[in-house]
């Protein structure tokens, strides 16, 4: 057992409990290698929470080899190459090292960034060892052949299960139908799969895992100086690894298309008790000045469970289905505005039609003040649950760091909210949605009613 782990089980559940903000003062400085910091000091908790974000998600992918930012994300914690004193270490012997500190270091890619996580104690004498660690892991994975073979039988393995789900067959196709070629519609498969090496991913990591490129985003008990210190610890490695290259912009991506009307019709036959169907289109980017409005319009419509209007429509006075839900997905590009619901095939075209009409009416009429009232209730009744811990704080900060938004976004929230009208509503849904135009997708199966 290691020195620590005392002191680490101890602190578990501090590190895992709620903690209360009035107000979340987020510093803010760009260092000399580029590098932009985003710091909320917090000490309450001994403990440190660091997110480092790369414009290296799947918007990045080569269109035939979707699925190359993935991927990579995940082989950079399959192993470290040796550099200097520091001896290779393998997937396992990278595990231990991390457990021996009682402290974390994880990476993933979504649609936009390729994300690194840190979570450590903030003793002095853990803190400056998981740092270390940290950059060499950033700097150096080994990205081994015989490792990448293992996880791509996995990932293989995987795609043939989930065709025999129909959700995600359904899923796939609703991509296809709302984002058109633009990259946020790719879809992994088996042969793109065989296609990626190692070299792509050593290049993919090369080109964008740069120090000049990262948002970094800091939460816990730490000065500025003291986060300043860590970030570049955390990014020396990089740029040693980098040396004199120049940090040139990447390569623009194209915005998502809008989609012309009339919006298309997929039926996708599928041996499934319950017919599954997406309704949708492109609907904003995060930064979208709307995207308040939007929000608080959407629990009215479909993000309200059953206080929504698409619930009580649907499933309460027509029994069409047991659930169904709207939301939107922003992101650096357009995100989809999806609306979801299962139901009995012989009842699926009945359900598709009066679903479009609920959110064709929303969108010529925007919510009652009565509806307005009590979204805003709710959503600014939860709001403090947000961030009331370490991590869902830092999930806030780096999602300000990212997509631009006003360092004070936080505070300024509730206020914001407040001051909504329905007239505000209305006219963000009907800029921002065209039903006539909206991809339907319906997977379905046997009729198995009696």
């Amino acid at each position: 057992m290691n020195l620590h782990f005392s002191r680490v089980f101890l602190l578990l559940v501090l590190l895992c409990g709620p903690v209360a903000w009035a107000a979340v003062p987020i510093e803010h400085w760009t260092q000399a290698n580029g590098a932009q910091v985003f710091l909320v000091q917090s000490r309450s908790l001994p403990m440190v929470d660091v997110q480092i974000d790369f414009d290296a998600g799947s918007r990045r992918d080569p269109a035939d080899k979707a699925g190359l930012a993935g991927v990579t994300a995940a082989m950079a914690s399959r192993g470290l190459r040796a550099e200097g004193v520091d001896a290779a270490l393998d997937e396992n012997a990278l595990g231990e090292a991390w457990a021996d500190l009682g402290a974390s270091f994880g990476a993933g890619a979504g649609n936009d960034r390729m994300s690194f996580s840190l979570r450590s104690l903030s003793y002095p004498d853990l803190l400056p060892k998981a740092t270390a660690l940290a950059a060499r892991q950033l700097a150096l994975p080994a990205f081994i052949d015989a490792v990448w073979q293992r996880e791509r039988a996995q990932l293989v393995a995987s795609i043939k299960e989930s065709e025999t789900r129909p959700a995600r067959v359904a899923g796939k196709a609703f991509a296809k139908a709302v984002y058109g070629a633009h990259p946020y519609g790719y879809d992994m498969t088996e042969a793109g799969l065989d296609r990626i090496t190692v070299a792509d991913m050593q290049a993919f990591y090369a080109q964008s895992i740069r120090s000049c490129r990262a948002k970094v985003s800091v939460v816990g008990d730490v000065s500025r100086a003291q986060a300043d210190a860590l970030v570049a610890t955390l990014l020396a490695r990089l740029d040693s690894a980098a040396g004199t290259a120049p940090c040139t912009a990447l390569p623009a991506v194209p915005q998502v298309r809008p989609m012309a009307e009339p919006g298309s019709m997929q039926s996708i036959t599928f041996d499934s008790a319950q017919a599954h169907v997406l309704i949708g289109q492109p609907g904003i980017r995060r930064n979208d000045s709307d995207f308040l409005a939007l929000t608080v319009g959407n629990y009215v419509l479909g993000g309200g469970g059953f206080v929504s209007r698409l619930m009580s429509q649907v499933r309460e006075k027509r029994g069409l289905s047991y659930s169904v839900y709207s939301y939107f997905a922003p992101g650096l590009h357009a995100g989809a505005f999806t609306v979801g619901l299962q139901t009995r095939p012989d009842q699926a075209a009945q359900a598709v039609a009066l679903t479009k009409e609920v959110v064709a009416q929303f969108v010529r009429e925007g919510p009652s003040e009565q509806e307005l009232q009590a979204a805003k209730a709710n959503l600014i009744g939860g709001f403090a649950l947000r961030f009331d811990s370490n991590r869902k704080l830092l999930d806030n900060v780096a999602n300000i760091a990212w997509n631009g938004l006003a360092l004070d976004y936080l505070d300024t929230w509730t206020a914001a909210v407040e001051r909504l009208s329905v007239a505000d509503v209305k006219a963000a849904f009907e800029r921002v949605l065209r039903p006539q135009a909206m991809a339907t997708v319906v997977v379905g199966g046997r009729d198995k009613a009696p």
